[in-house]
């Protein structure tokens, strides 16, 4: 199995998820609203299953290989491993929590190509665990959502040392920007479909800054506010932020260019009125507003800030058009000497919802279909777990990141799906089913509620 995962930049509401993550002791403090969206560079891996350890083979992004690091596929062992840091813990960390909960083997992961940018505001190392996820989840059929591959990568990372936000995982979305609010522990998020291309540019400005210390000293204004700094960081990262981010999110369904360039640019200016005083030996970031305001860029964006958690880091823009954006990234780099990375949010729905015709006869399955359905044939997942074939069809479908099923059925058969999907099992029999399998029947029940039946005497 090849895998992809791209890194994640965030367009709007940098440090909001923490923030809003204080409502679980400050139910005044505002949600967190952001957008983000994944890159065109990532990490790209091949994976396959091994019977007793968890291997990972590196590639970095000048083409050096690491590895390959081998641990058996052990709790304390890829538990003390994700403790002690460094780029391996991250997997680890990963691995330890789907050994935590779920019934695993191990897996061998060969990165063998990385074209993304590493300690540069990307999320590089939440990509890291999300490809673990993903690679356990696909294997091993977890039957996890995609939200679920981010949740499960966001608690792999923090058991390493790493102290990422919740945002960060959100490059298990791919290259198409969804909005994540935060509500204490409570985590939502939508995706947004853009009606044309929009052209971004991703600059690494080549300077450094302190995450730490812009993360402790903003923290410090949380959960309670006890002076004006305080207070406006909290208004910042709180209301001024919920009304960008909304704003924004209708200039991305828009495809409004223009729009987003100018928010880039009122947001970045209320960031420095307002979180500025909060850090300014890492917020001032002189570098940052020399690449934003330099002139001969000007003409061919409509707006920029500050990726992550700002400072001399990373900065972002967006360009007027797909040869504004070739523009941009050849005087950056020639006048200032800055890497550069080009960002395209491509236009087009994805696909949402699936119809799955089962109303045949099965006459070519006769006599077996006489007894029973054709659809409910049970067969043999990866697992060993005997299903009905039409629950593979839809299990299959919403691994692929479809969100809701339409089942046609015949009138007369219609009772029969719904028992399959709809109706958990007598109490009697449910109690003498094993843990897994009564478990089974609560996500039984939890994915009917995405199944919709369309029978002869339903006309919609």
């Amino acid at each position: 199995m090849k895998l992809f995962v791209p890194g994640r930049i965030c367009l709007f509401g940098e440090h909001s998820d923490w923030a809003g993550g204080y409502r679980r002791i400050n139910a005044g403090i505002e949600r967190g609203y952001a957008i983000i969206t994944g890159t065109n560079q990532g990490i790209h891996a091949e994976v396959k299953p091994h019977p007793s350890k968890f291997i990972v083979r590196s590639t970095l992004e000048d083409g050096t290989r690491k590895g390959p690091y081998e641990i058996p596929m052990e709790p304390a062992a890829l538990l003390a491993a994700a403790q002690e840091g460094g780029f391996f813990s991250y997997a680890a960390g990963v691995a330890y929590q789907v050994l935590t909960h779920y019934r695993v083997r191990g897996l061998e992961i060969d990165n063998y190509l990385t074209d993304l940018p590493v300690k540069k505001g990307l999320s590089s190392s939440a990509a890291v665990c999300v490809l673990v996820a993903r690679a356990f989840n696909r294997f091993y059929d977890l039957k996890l959502t995609v939200q679920g591959e981010m949740e499960l990568a966001y608690i792999g990372e923090v058991t390493t040392p790493s102290r990422c936000g919740r945002l960060d995982q959100g490059c298990a979305y791919g290259n198409r920007p969804i909005t994540m609010v935060f509500d204490g522990d409570r985590l939502d998020v939508q995706e947004i479909s853009v009606p044309k291309n929009l052209y971004f540019v991703i600059v690494d400005l080549n300077a450094s800054k302190d995450t730490r210390e812009i993360l402790n000293r903003l923290n410090h204004c949380y959960p309670f506010a006890e002076n004006d700094v305080q207070r406006n960081v909290q208004k910042y990262l709180g209301p001024i932020n919920m009304r960008l981010v909304e704003q924004a999110s209708e200039a991305l369904r828009k495809g409004d260019a223009e729009c987003l360039g100018g928010l880039m640019k009122e947001a970045q200016a209320e960031f420095d009125t307002h979180l500025q005083p909060a850090c300014p030996s890492q917020l001032t970031a002189p570098v940052l507003h020399k690449v934003l305001n330099y002139e001969p860029i000007q003409p061919h964006i409509h707006g920029g800030k500050g990726v992550g958690s700002q400072g001399d880091g990373t900065a972002q823009f967006i360009a007027r058009d797909e040869d504004s954006q070739r523009k941009v990234v050849e005087i950056l780099e020639r006048d200032l000497g800055m890497s550069c990375l080009k960002l395209i949010l491509h236009s087009g729905r994805r696909v949402r919802k699936a119809v799955i015709p089962a109303a045949g006869y099965g006459t070519r399955l006769f006599p077996a279909s006489k007894a029973i359905k054709k659809e409910l044939f049970p067969i043999i997942d990866r697992e060993g777990h005997a299903k009905p074939v039409i629950l593979a069809i839809v299990e299959e479908a919403l691994s692929g990141g479809i969100e809701e099923v339409c089942i046609i059925v015949q009138s007369a058969d219609r009772e029969l799906f719904e028992e399959v999907f709809k109706v958990p099992p007598p109490i009697e029999i449910f109690n003498k089913l094993s843990r897994d399998n009564q478990k089974y029947c609560e996500y039984l029940l939890d994915i009917g509620h995405r199944i919709t039946f369309l029978s002869q005497d339903v006309q919609e």
